[in-house]
């Protein structure tokens, strides 16, 4: 069985995989009930053993198929930091006492992925760093500029101004739509989607695909609060639909290009790597966002 056919894995009831929501049929969950999953859903990072990591990334692994697999790793690395570090702001933003007690469980759920993968990097070997800092400045040398346009640029923009004007909802509506739309519910559930069907077909990294799965679990549920959080500001105002949608229009060729390692850029879309192509990962990608936009309202229904 499969970590995504655990039977606790969508109990966020999440769109991203449901066919019901091509129809508009997927039943948000409260920010009440969202906090009350959280407390159902807890792991721990040091119950993990990644003695057969070891052996498989080092022994099973290939070197040329171990630079690849960097780029999907770095990238959840580094953005679980970037994300970690812009929630405060946000968090303190949200209109909302039930929003903001949500908000402060996945500060820090994103803090434990950080430790998941740093533990991760520290006991399989994976870099010749040994710190935490030292290893994020290490394998951001993976990342293309597109990371950077996206998080970097557009969202930490968008916090910076909400830590100076926590009162500017646009601003807050556009932030949620790339955090948790865009960042978490486009790209990285998709990276996660591929990366352990990969592992678990292949029979790699047992640990990371136990740990990884539980990432997945997490950022699942912060989609089902990012997809309730914005239907019910488009429901406030007209003026929030318009955030949504001029956000998506503008993040759209960073996120597009989020998807393309940088060892790949000159590769044609069809070429395959872990058993996917560029044209499969971003068609997976597009059909979860649609899904979630629907369900929000923002797109039509099938």
């Amino acid at each position: 069985m499969g970590i995504s056919d655990r039977a606790d894995f969508q109990a966020t009831s999440d769109p991203a995989v449901m066919e019901a929501a091509d129809r508009g049929q997927s039943q948000l969950l409260s920010y009440e009930a969202l906090y009350n999953l959280w407390e159902r859903q807890q792991w721990s990072v040091q119950d993990l053993d990644f003695t057969q990591d070891r052996i498989d990334w080092h022994e099973r692994i290939p070197p040329e198929e171990r630079y690849q697999r960097m780029y999907g790793l770095s990238s959840f690395f580094i953005g679980e930091q970037r994300v970690a570090a812009e929630l405060g702001p946000m968090m303190r933003a949200v209109p909302d006492e039930d929003m903001r007690i949500f908000l402060c469980t996945q500060i820090a759920d994103e803090a434990r992925h950080v430790a998941f993968f740093n533990r991760f990097y520290d006991e399989v070997g994976v870099l010749e760093s040994d710190n935490l800092q030292d290893r994020l400045d290490e394998t951001s040398a993976h990342l293309n500029e597109n990371f950077g346009v996206l998080f970097d640029e557009m969202l930490k923009s968008r916090v910076d101004r909400l830590a100076a004007e926590p009162e500017d909802l646009e601003t807050l509506v556009e932030a949620i739509t790339l955090y948790h739309m865009i960042i978490e519910g486009m790209l990285a559930l998709t990276g996660q989607h591929f990366i352990i069907e990969y592992n678990e077909s292949i029979g790699t990294l047992p640990a990371f695909v136990e740990g990884f799965g539980n990432v997945a679990r997490d950022e699942h549920r912060h989609v089902a609060f990012g997809a309730r959080f914005l239907r019910d500001m488009t429901e406030r105002d007209e003026r929030y639909r318009e955030a949504i949608q001029r956000t998506l229009v503008e993040c759209g060729p960073a996120a597009d290009g989020v998807l393309t390692p940088p060892w790949m850029k000159d590769a044609g879309d069809d070429v395959k790597v872990f058993g996917y192509s560029i044209a499969e990962t971003r068609a997976f990608a597009m059909k979860a966002l649609d899904r979630r936009l629907k369900v929000i309202g923002l797109a039509p229904v099938a």
